[in-house]
């Protein structure tokens, strides 16, 4: 096996796994930092349309963004299958030819009836109580967008497989890129620039749709080029089924789907419980909830990079290096987390300082809430790192059933209950609805944390024999 994939059995330090699973996280953090970026350069643009185009853009990209991010978790399942397929056998070209191919085929398959599912936002809207203005224009909004979706599908199984090959800067770059091309595309589709036609908010939906498409050619490109990553030829043959392996990744991919889906639920709940307290407090609570969603980015770049690297060894049937990776990444991603942990208590205002003016009299009260909250959100830091980074060491031995029932109950059990009895029957109010959030996210850290220390007693470690 090459060294870019896995290293000889027993002959890994920790020093050395620890540096590998640095460079692999690194590129695919910032990654998902600059995607968030190409995401506020969207809110910015439609803001400058008004409140009621940013309304209905918003109701419509919270439907378009949990459906997206539940595919993602789908065919991201594709990295563990790939990982593991490297080391037991590197460089493995049919295998992962196979199963790059059947995650494609999977990103057109889902994503088709991801759009359909984005096509309710009429219905949803309707039934939320939202009002007939901004349902029209969210609905016509997202029949255009809705056409991004299979690109950005199969963009994220590119990145998956660039990524487990020891390419994630590809990502990096790219997703890069997509920030400028999102940014020209805005400008040109909404406003009528560079000669193209004023659509406004359809504009907006335009610019994502090119985004995509770009984004696509340019990972074809980048696997075109690049030596080691073209000699998989993961195109070629496009039509041939290999149903093993399609099922291997459903198989993976959906409990990882619905955990996503249960993560993204539970903060979507938590939203609709602000604003049964009040205006500022969910105002406050967007604030805050998207600072500590900025830091998520890193821990959860790290839970990728462990799910590759455990991946590694578990196909090598390496036991001893599985554990390796998974702590390395454990410590990787909780260290940062206790860095941004410490900044959240030390300079808050600062951290708001991204989003609004705490200076400003208007935002008085949205801060004091802010303020608060931040204070909980530095607590949940370590924890939702520690889950986040522990389901990712699980996913890379392909345990994926268990972890999602573990996400379920602690999300929806102990964290919407506590949420709910703090928030309305004590005085605490949002803040009895951040220390939910922050219970649901310890209990899950901790059932996984206690999985992963077991996963040699319950079997996880042991990786079937490959049927020829």
């Amino acid at each position: 096996m090459t060294q870019a994939y896995v290293h000889s059995a027993g002959a890994t330090p920790w020093r050395t796994e620890l540096a590998a699973t640095l460079r692999l996280s690194w590129p695919l953090a910032l990654a998902n930092l600059l995607q968030m970026l190409t995401y506020a350069i969207d809110v910015i643009f439609i803001a400058r349309l008004g409140e009621a185009p940013l309304a209905a853009s918003a109701l419509a990209i919270a439907l378009f963004g949990l459906v997206l991010w539940a595919l993602s978790g789908l065919t991201g399942a594709v990295a563990p299958v790939i990982a593991a397929d490297l080391g037991e056998r590197a460089p493995a070209l049919r295998p992962v030819r196979r199963a790059t191919r059947m995650a494609l085929w999977l990103s057109v398959i889902s994503g088709a009836a991801g759009m359909i599912i984005c096509l309710g936002i009429g219905p949803l809207s309707r039934i939320t109580g939202q009002q007939s203005e901004i349902i029209a224009m969210s609905s016509a909004y997202m029949t255009v967008i809705i056409w991004s979706m299979i690109p950005m599908v199969l963009n994220n199984v590119l990145r998956n497989f660039v990524s487990a090959l020891g390419r994630p800067i590809f990502a990096t770059l790219i997703t890069a890129g997509g920030i400028g091309v999102n940014a020209l595309a805005n400008y040109a589709f909404i406003f009528g620039n560079f000669g193209a036609p004023e659509m406004g908010l359809t504009g907006a939906a335009v610019a994502t749709i090119i985004t995509s498409l770009v984004t696509l050619a340019a990972y074809v490109i980048a696997i075109r080029l690049d030596p080691l990553m073209h000699r998989y030829h993961i195109f070629g043959r496009w039509w041939v089924p290999d149903w093993e392996r399609f099922r291997a990744i459903v198989k993976i991919g959906t409990p990882i789907a619905l955990t996503i889906t249960a993560e993204a639920g539970i903060f979507g709940a938590a939203a609709f419980l602000m604003g049964n307290i009040g205006t500022a407090q969910l105002a406050a609570h967007t604030v805050a909830l998207q600072i500590a969603a900025l830091a998520f980015q890193v821990p959860f770049g790290v839970g990728q990079a462990a799910t590759i690297r455990v991946g590694y060894f578990y196909g090598a049937r390496d036991r001893e290096g599985m554990g390796r990776a998974g702590w390395s990444a454990i410590f990787v991603g909780t260290g940062f987390m206790a860095f941004s942990c410490s900044a959240m208590i030390f300079m808050p205002r600062t951290l708001l300082h991204i989003y609004i003016d705490p200076e400003a009299a208007k935002n008085a009260v949205l801060v004091g809430f802010a303020l608060r909250y931040l204070v909980i959100a530095a607590a949940f830091q370590l924890v939702d790192g520690l889950q986040a980074v522990a389901a990712g060491a699980l996913r890379g031995l392909q345990d994926t059933r268990i972890p999602m029932w573990i996400a379920i109950f602690s999300y929806w059990v102990p964290g919407i209950g506590v949420s709910l009895y703090l928030g309305f029957l004590t005085p605490l109010g949002g803040t009895g609805v951040w220390i939910g959030l922050a219970t649901g996210l310890a209990v899950a850290a901790l059932f996984l944390i206690w999985r992963w220390l077991l996963r040699d007693r319950i079997g996880l470690t042991t990786r079937p024999a490959k049927a020829e």
